[in-house]
This record gives C-alpha cells, structure tokens and sequence, in this order.
C-alpha cells in the first residue's frame, strides 16, 4: 500500500478543512455572513455549549457544533486550521486586528503583579500597551535589549525585585523598525530556568509578522505562541485589518474562550478575505523578499543612504548573522535605512516617492514608506528610540511585488530631489 502523501503548506492552503459537500459543491469556501447557528434538536444544542465553554472533551468522532459566530464561525475555523500548517501548530485563533490577538492574549494569561520581559524596540501600540495599559492592571513591564547577553538579561530580570513573578517572556523578532534579531532557544531557556525556580510555567510569545509564517518557524525553536497582525502578509492586500495567535491546544484553548468574552474574533467576511489571501502568500513573500535583496544592495551603495538596516546584509559571523542563519529561512522584505541630512531630507525623500506610496502599514503588494520616528514609533519613549537607533534620518520600506528595478528607480529619484 503506498504511503499517504504529507503535502506541503502551500499546497493544502486550496483545501484542508474544507468539505464542498456541506456548502452545495462550491470549491471555494463561501462567506457564512451569519450571527447564529440552528440546532437540530435540544440536546444537540445542549452538547454543543458544554464543549465550547469547557465543560467536557469532544467524545472520539464528534465534531465542534456550531453556535454563534462570536464563538465560532466556518470561515474562521478553516482559516484557523490552515494558520496552523505554517507553524506546525495545535490550534490557533483569529482576531480583528493584530492589537486585538496581542492584547487577549497577554490579559488572558497574566494577571496582577506578573513581570512581562519583552524585547526592545517594539511596534508603537505594542510598546504603548505594555508600558501604559498593562500598568493599569497591576502588570509590570521590563524590556532587553538585542545585544544584551543571557547574563545581562538575568541581571535586567532580578534588579526588578519581582524575578519570582516573571510569568511571560514577549519577543518582536525582526524588530520593528530596526531588523534586529532576537535568539530565541536563549529566551526560552530563560523562561525554562524562571519556571523551574518560581513553580509556575513562563510563556513564550512572539510577534512573528515580519519573516512569518514563510520565514521564520518560532514554536521549533521553543516558544509557545506566535502572534501575527494579519494585516500584513497573511492579508498582503491592503483591504483587510485582522491578528492572529497560534501555539499549544492548551494555551489557545484559554485565549479562544476569553476572545468570546472580550469580543475581539473577527468576522467571517475578514475570515474568508485571509483564506483568499492564504492561496498566494509564499509567493507574494517569496517574490517581495526577492525583490527587497535586490533593492537593499543598491541602497548599501547609495552615496546619500548612512546605514541600511536589513537581515540579508547582516556581516558574516556576526552574532545577528549567526542568529539569522540559526533561526531564520530567509531575510523578508523589510528595509530601514538613514538618509544623510536628518529629518527634512528624510521627508523629502518620502514626499518624493511616486511609485512607493507614503503609508504607515506593510506586507502588502505595494510597496509602502514611512517615517517610523514621526509615525508608527512614535509614542516610544525618546531616549530609548535614540538608543535603538530610530531616529528622524530612519525610512521604513516594505518592499512590495512590483519588477525591483522599478522600485529602485522610483527612490532613486527620490533621493536625487534630496
């Protein structure tokens, strides 16, 4: 008897979790653009609510019913399991923003008095979320730094006086806006040695948009839960706003059921929209990160370009290539880079654009610019974006599908007027 084929993401991207037979033959999955399920019967309905709100296991061949739609939905369950191929995962959930998957699950899973350790620097609503929203909830926030070794981390942890309530570990690999990378098997030991010593188990997560889910594979490096904003490349449209967490069936079992509560699952139409956009997405990664190595090159070599920040041009032995090539498969298409002249030729740069468009999002098809010190980063405190490096010279590209040379052409142009 020949072996069972394990096809690939890519390929079970089409169809996994889908049966035509339920919906009239269509191939593609249609939009249930419904708030309700029907029961056949009282007792199904009752076996269906004692299932979704943990009172008992799914029995051997029963299958999760249908209730609600902020409970469950067809379009977000199939997503939800195709989510789940790219990582390997056990179970995933989808949100209506990559806010919405952050903020629920941090507040599922700590409480007051916990020490969340993250890295710096983070997305500006992250690092707004962590530093001034979590305060609110008795939750205290300390951040590392991608240079900073095992042993230095351990110092940042014990000068809080709260070691022993570390209870979450929170990593932005690549950086956002910096491509700074972040040595994963490190943080989770870290939280392996913190578990052991304070009896209670330190979560991992991590905010995998910029090389994920093509690129970069954090749950085989040891963490438990990879957040996405599926805006982004999941989306790679620029007509959807979406998040998404996947990880062990324990943990997002308790996400899934305080997303119910909070309110934050997305909406079936958002659900289909990532389904359509899942068909394509190694491609269109694979195609932007293609183009991005072509364009970071030639801005290495830009007489008005200081410093590139891109992981494809990372020096060779160095401890972020060492990681890189540890832990990632590939650089993704994200680009920083300071203009000579600081703020005012930065934004003559930006203004200049005419086939790049001035917008703050990324991972879509077109390629965007932004100014990160004036526009996504700022809320981030001052002196720390001085520190890392996010200053007013700083442009952020997101390298889109469009021929490179073109892409090339249009900054070019830019940079001239400059």
């Amino acid at each position: 008897m020949a072996k069972k084929r394990k096809y690939r993401p890519e390929s079970l991207m089409m169809s996994h979790g889908y049966k035509p037979e339920l919906s009239e033959g269509a191939v593609k999955c249609p939009i249930f653009q419904t708030s309700t399920f029907g029961f056949k019967t009282a007792e199904e309905g009752k076996a269906f609510f004692e299932v979704a709100y943990g009172k008992r296991d799914l029995r051997p061949k029963e299958e999760t019913g249908l209730i609600y739609s902020r409970i469950n939905n067809p379009d977000l369950e199939i997503l939800e399991n195709r989510l789940c191929l790219w990582d390997e995962a056990e179970d995933g959930a989808v949100f209506e923003s990559g806010m919405a998957a952050i903020s629920t699950t941090v507040l599922e899973l700590l409480q007051p008095g916990d020490l969340l350790l993250h890295s710096e620097p983070l997305y500006g609503g992250t690092d707004h979320f962590f530093k001034n929203v979590l305060k609110k909830y008795g939750i205290n926030t300390v951040g590392f730094m991608p240079d900073q070794s095992k042993e230095e981390i351990l110092r940042v942890i014990e000068s809080t006086g709260m070691a022993g309530k570390l209870a979450m570990i929170y990593v932005e690999s690549p950086a956002n806006p910096t491509n700074d990378l972040f040595d994963l098997e490190m943080c989770a030991a870290l939280a392996q040695t913190y578990s052991r010593r304070n009896g209670r188990k330190v979560i991992t997560a991590i905010d995998n948009t910029f090389l994920g889910p093509v690129f970069s594979h954090p749950l085989k490096h040891g963490f438990d839960l990879v957040l996405y904003s599926a805006t982004k490349y999941i989306g790679g449209h620029s007509d959807v706003i979406a998040g998404a967490c996947v990880g062990s069936a324990v943990l997002m079992k308790r996400i899934k059921s305080f997303r119910s509560i909070m309110g934050t699952m997305a909406s079936p139409n958002t659900g289909w929209l990532l389904m359509r956009s899942l068909e394509t997405l190694k491609m269109r990664m694979t195609t932007q990160a293609e183009n991005a190595a072509v364009v970071a090159r030639w801005l290495s070599k830009h007489p008005k370009v200081e410093k590139v920040y891109y992981p494809g041009l990372l020096k060779a032995g160095s401890p972020q290539h060492r990681i890189f090539r540890r832990q990632c498969l590939g650089p993704g298409a994200m680009i920083s880079f300071d203009v000579k002249g600081g703020m005012k030729k930065a934004f003559k740069v930006l203004n200049s654009l005419q086939l790049v468009k001035l917008a703050v999002s990324l991972g879509s098809t077109e390629s965007l610019a932004e100014h990160p010190y004036t526009m996504t980063h700022f809320p981030v405190d001052e002196a720390l974006k001085q520190k890392m490096s996010i200053t007013p010279k700083m442009i952020r590209l997101s390298v889109g599908v469009e021929h490179p040379e073109d892409i090339i052409a249009d900054v070019a142009q830019a940079l001239d007027r400059a």
